[in-house]
């Protein structure tokens, strides 16, 4: 049974789900952030996963690399699979602007993550979801 490393479940809130991938929202509201978690066990590296997953991976991470930039108009997107810290496969979506707080050098380590008030986000996940839904096959979260 696949389950979300625990730094990424401690550090993010779920948009919602497509067949393959987890979708993320970082929970710093310094930053406009997704991260896509392909639901498989013990994947570390995008060649871990099958052919076929591999694709769908890629095209799903340039969908929502493409929405995000204009979704939030950036001048520019960041788009990283590290895993140093968190080995479990997990691809950053990061829109950047020239005045945000860590440009133009990696939003790692720049600062202390500001948490998003409870409003807006839940205004941020509803337009996200709206956003994705229009272009992936999209599951939303149950509610709790």
């Amino acid at each position: 049974m696949f389950e979300l490393a625990p730094q990424l479940e401690a550090d993010t809130v779920l948009i919602g789900k497509t067949p393959l991938n987890r979708i993320l929202l970082m929970n710093d509201s310094r930053f406009p952030w997704l991260i896509l978690v392909p639901e498989r066990r013990e994947i570390t590296e995008p060649f871990d996963l099958s052919d076929h997953d591999q694709s769908v991976l890629w095209r799903e991470s340039m969908v929502v690399g493409k929405m995000m930039k204009s979704f939030f108009k950036a001048q520019k997107l960041n788009i990283a699979a590290l895993g140093n810290q968190v080995s479990q496969l997990h691809i950053h979506h990061i829109a950047r602007f020239r005045a945000d707080a860590a440009w133009p050098h990696p939003v790692w380590g720049a600062g202390v993550a500001e948490p998003y008030e409870r409003d807006a986000l839940r205004k941020r996940l509803f337009s996200l979801q709206e956003a994705l839904s229009q272009q992936l096959t999209f599951e939303f979260p149950q509610a709790s």
